[in-house]
């Protein structure tokens, strides 16, 4: 099958979307499908460039057997609306002009939180009369309004009119939470048609490993139990709190907050963390994809960490999948939903209420002075990283992409629920 997939954001960025779609596709290839992904060159979440990149019109490469596509786009940083806005409508354009020039594919596919990307995947699909695959991965305006970045009005009507226009045309819908699916089933889309899908990790590039020597010896890490923050430090996060949780346990002496990555709160929380004097935390500059596991075995806990809005309760973020890879405990703070959810079915780890520093500090010294309860959660949660394998998730999305190309795109649902999980790779 030829695929024609949409992604403002792709490899050597390292965000969740630019991650999920590599890797599902890399799959894909493996399978013997042809996948082009119209991307723009890398410069998430700054808005600067990555070294070796240029912001050209048209500029193809090779990556892992995928057949990339870059686009020439207006950059903004991940912060604030109008400039992101302009960025966003840019990759629209761009896009949409690519792929009209592109070999006819048999799908295309566009993957949100990026909404204008889903544009550009529908108008090709109208235009060259193939079908549109829109994968959900996140309530977009919805999640923006929640950290504040968009306000109601006009503007915000017209984007949810246009949002379900979207998932009406679309040939199938793939949602990465089950309340995805729940959220639009309520506001009339057909629930036949949406198929769930649930974020993954890649098994083969994650898994236990000692601590990296190099990064340990850097941050003064080699004797510390480090809990630590692996990814996007991003509005939606509330990581604030974790500076507060750090000023409650200031008198554990061998505890450290780690942030490890790129964000708009970063340099923030960097300015914050000096004002207070707060010696238990240490941030890493952000890391190159390949170099995430070593980060990760830093850590001797997984903090995942979501702001306390509903409309959070509707998101599973990928760390998760990746800490359990690690065989990591996982410290999870979000309001109670579908990642929660996971966590407690796989007793995986501790959940924390949001914007509770002090219940997030016990905790963390909980998991720092009992090593059978470590253990005992570390076990499990390697266990359960099989179950939400990337090439599963594969699987599962190429059975709705399949249903989408054969004009039945109303049984994506029940063809990516009969998909069985493959045996998990020797660890």
């Amino acid at each position: 099958m030829k695929i024609l997939f949409f992604s403002e954001n792709f490899p050597p960025e390292t965000n969740a979307a630019a991650t999920r779609v590599y890797e599902r596709a890399c799959y894909w290839i493996k399978a013997g499908h042809d996948v082009t992904v119209i991307t723009q060159a890398p410069n998430f979440p700054y808005g600067k460039i990555f070294k070796g990149y240029r912001n050209r019109l048209r500029a193809v490469e090779e990556m892992g057997g995928i057949r990339v596509v870059r686009v020439k786009t207006f950059m903004a940083s991940n912060s604030g609306v109008i400039l992101r806005t302009i960025d966003f409508l840019s990759f629209m354009l761009s896009g949409i002009l690519a792929g009209l020039f592109e070999k006819k594919p048999d799908v295309v596919i566009s993957t949100s939180p990026q909404f204008f990307a889903a544009v550009a995947g529908w108008f090709v699909g109208k235009m060259r009369r193939i079908p549109f695959v829109f994968e959900l991965g996140d309530l977009w305006p919805a999640s923006i309004v929640a950290v504040g970045a968009m306000g109601q009005g006009f503007l915000l009507r017209l984007v949810e009119k246009l949002e379900l226009y979207l998932y009406r045309s679309a040939a199938c819908v793939v949602a990465l939470t089950p309340a995805f699916k729940k959220n639009l089933i309520g506001r009339g889309i057909d629930a036949g048609k949406i198929a769930v899908v649930i974020n993954g990790v890649d098994l083969p590039r994650y898994r236990p490993v000692p601590r990296d020597r190099e990064f340990a010896e850097k941050l003064w890490l080699t004797r510390n139990f480090v809990v630590g923050y692996v990814g996007t430090l991003g509005m939606a996060h509330g990581l604030e709190n974790v500076l507060a949780a750090a000023h409650h346990a200031r008198e554990e002496p061998n505890m450290r907050f780690l942030f490890a990555g790129p964000g708009a709160v970063r340099e923030r929380l960097m300015k914050l963390a000096d004002e207070e004097e707060l010696g238990n935390v240490v941030f890493l500059a952000p890391q190159p994809k390949e170099k995430v596991p070593a980060v990760w075995s830093l850590c001797d806990v997984a903090l995942v960490h979501l702001k306390d809005l509903p409309v959070f309760a509707e998101v599973i973020p990928s760390k998760i999948f990746e800490a359990m890879a690690m065989g990591l405990p996982i410290l999870l703070i979000a309001p109670k939903g579908d990642a929660t959810a996971i966590v407690e079915a796989d007793e995986a780890g501790l959940i924390v209420p949001p914007e509770d520093p002090g219940a997030l500090a016990d905790a963390a010294i909980r998991l720092a002075r009992d090593q059978t309860l470590r253990e005992k959660l570390a076990k499990n949660a390697l266990t359960a990283a099989a179950r939400h394998s990337r090439e599963h998730q594969a699987n599962q999305m190429m059975a709705a992409i399949t249903a989408a190309a054969e004009g039945r795109g109303a049984e994506a649902g029940a063809r990516v629920d009969a998909v069985r999980p493959p045996k998990a790779p020797a660890r």
